[in-house]
């Protein structure tokens, strides 16, 4: 445990310097003085002090005036002072109470009584220094635990559950959902060193990240190479499909930018889903229904570098876009259904 720091305040040099040897002695090894009441205060804004003990009648600047002006300054009104003078007056103890002082001495004291009041002025300094550290850390952790709520959960989510312990789930009707996939990911993966394959999917998932924010869609998961996306559940979107597909077009073109030029292949439809939060220690917000399977079947037929919807959610573009049907496509668990490669929008 590091040793307290004193400073002793008085006027009388034999005074200061019979006090830091008595203190010394006494076992505190880190004494300091000041001759009077403003080097006090020069000293107290310089470095921290666990204590100080000061002499009431002093020139200039007497002790009154010194505890005056450290209990308007934020940064020295915790610091505890014990007053010391020959006034053994119940006016003088009185003041310095008033004045926000920790204990009163009065001349000549015994060191017993002297050792003993300092002792329990520093362990409350340094209770409160650990408290006031503790809290510290607590708020830094507590920081810590939501930016780790925020990147595993969306934002909007996060902040539902910090309010409330559990969040039900709910039915939306008009969320575009979109999942793509980078074609030909694993193969490309055991062929390369595991730090080079982590640092450009790292940097495509992040593009796609900017691309998302930029068309109004939220990010729900990725797994692998795979990501997910919606719009219009979490955040308003007047128009979820429009958006989605654009998102998605970029997407494609940001793949053959990035790193070693991969090709992605992106499925979306249009519909209601539900959407809750699963696990009681693990969370993880999740979709489900109909739409969501449906997307995720359209993106596994998909050929590389291409966005593909079905074709209800085609019917939400009728004039906004270029597409070319891929007619009636049986897909895995489903009937079949129109699938529209969508080219571009207009």
């Amino acid at each position: 445990m590091t040793q307290p720091t004193l400073l002793v305040v008085d006027d009388i040099e034999n005074n200061r310097v019979a006090l830091t040897m008595r203190l010394e002695l006494a076992g505190y090894g880190s004494v300091e003085q000041a001759a009077n009441g403003r080097e006090a205060l020069e000293r107290l804004r310089e470095r921290r002090f666990d204590l100080v003990l000061l002499d009431i009648m002093m020139p200039e600047m007497d002790g009154y005036q010194v505890l005056a002006e450290m209990r308007v300054d934020t940064d020295l009104r915790e610091i505890p002072v014990i007053m010391i003078s020959a006034l053994d007056e119940i006016d003088s103890v009185v003041r310095c109470i008033e004045l926000g002082a920790a204990d009163y001495l009065s001349k000549p004291f015994n060191p017993a009584l002297l050792k003993a009041r300092i002792d329990t002025y520093v362990e409350k300094a340094r209770y409160k220094a650990q408290q006031a550290a503790y809290l510290e850390r607590l708020e830094a952790e507590k920081k810590r635990a939501d930016q780790l709520l925020g990147t595993l959960l969306p934002k909007q989510i996060a902040r539902v559950l910090k309010s409330n312990a559990k969040l039900p789930p709910v039915r939306y009707d008009d969320v575009a959902v979109l999942f793509c996939d980078v074609v030909g990911f694993t193969a490309y993966a055991e062929s390369q060193p595991p730090e080079t394959v982590f640092a450009e999917l790292e940097a495509l998932i992040q593009s796609f990240e900017t691309l998302m924010d930029h068309h109004g869609l939220v990010k729900l998961k990725s797994i692998g190479d795979a990501v997910m996306a919606t719009a219009g559940l979490l955040q308003e979107n007047e128009d979820p499909m429009y958006a989605a597909v654009a998102c998605a077009l970029d997407m494609v073109a940001a793949a053959e930018r990035n790193g070693p030029g991969w090709q992605v292949r992106v499925g979306i439809d249009h519909g209601p889903v539900v959407a809750g939060v699963i696990g009681r220690t693990n969370f993880q917000f999740d979709v489900w229904g109909d739409t969501v399977n449906t997307a995720a079947r359209i993106e596994a037929i998909g050929a590389p570098g291409t966005v593909n919807v079905s074709g209800q959610a085609w019917q939400q573009l009728r004039g906004r876009a270029q597409g070319r049907s891929l007619g009636l496509v049986e897909l895995k668990g489903k009937e079949t259904i129109e699938v529209v490669e969508c080219r571009a929008l207009r």
